[in-house]
């Protein structure tokens, strides 16, 4: 799931996605045994309801900062994001898409099998009711009705991307200049880039990215820090 790159006209939606939404293949027989031990493999279970206002620090390899939620803003896209936080999905991740001048992208997991199980459990879309502004949080998306888990962060104003649908759902509200050092030497993914491949990176996880693309900023650690957890 990919915002599209800025003044592509009739392919903005397309390329937002490119490589976000792929078609999972069937468990196997050891799916049940694994999901025992990892929570992320039973997205069903995690869909917690997030409080009106939350606050999220992640912690990076280029620093912190902290994204404040406002659900009213994207109800169920903050409940996702909530879910995910809580959950520890976007702790060990990579920053696999950062295009400079437009967003940074991140959401992909570093467990193939986790990718795979994600990539079915799609939420609906919320109402464009805040403007995609620099600073602003939304998910991703391959067209209607098909978040996931990825993110981005405006680095500038992309406010024409309200029109496609893209509901921000909070906005950073400490840490700005970390998330503008986020590394972005790779640029964006193909075809428009030399950046990382997304079917490819959902399929081999932080391997890949890590192989191929050692530079990328980390995510090591996303909690919420207010209001505290029950």
């Amino acid at each position: 799931m990919r915002p599209a790159v800025p003044h592509l006209g009739f392919h903005l939606l397309a390329l937002l996605c490119l490589g976000s939404l792929v078609a999972a293949c069937g468990e196997n027989g050891q799916g049940d045994a694994s999901a025992a031990h990892d929570p992320l493999l039973r997205p069903a279970r995690l869909a917690e309801t997030a409080p009106e206002r939350f606050v999220v620090q992640f912690e990076t390899d280029a620093g912190e900062f902290v994204v404040t939620v406002e659900r009213a803003w994207a109800p169920r896209g903050a409940d996702r994001f909530y879910s995910l936080i809580r959950a520890g999905y976007y702790d060990d991740t990579r920053v696999h898409r950062v295009v400079p001048g437009f967003m940074a992208q991140f959401g992909l997991h570093g467990d193939p099998r986790v990718n795979q199980v994600w990539a079915r459990a799609l939420i609906q879309d919320d109402p464009v009711v805040e403007s995609n502004l620099r600073g602003r949080i939304a998910f991703a998306k391959a067209g209607p009705n098909s978040r996931t888990t990825e993110v981005f962060i405006s680095l500038e104003h992309n406010s024409r991307l309200d029109a496609d649908g893209f509901a921000p759902f909070g906005e950073v509200s400490r840490g700005m200049e970390v998330v503008d050092a986020l590394y972005d030497g790779y640029g964006d993914g193909p075809p428009r880039g030399d950046g990382p491949y997304g079917a490819m990176a959902r399929a081999r996880g932080n391997e890949y990215l890590d192989e191929e693309y050692p530079e990328l900023s980390r995510i090591r650690r996303a909690r919420v820090i207010a209001p505290d957890p029950p």
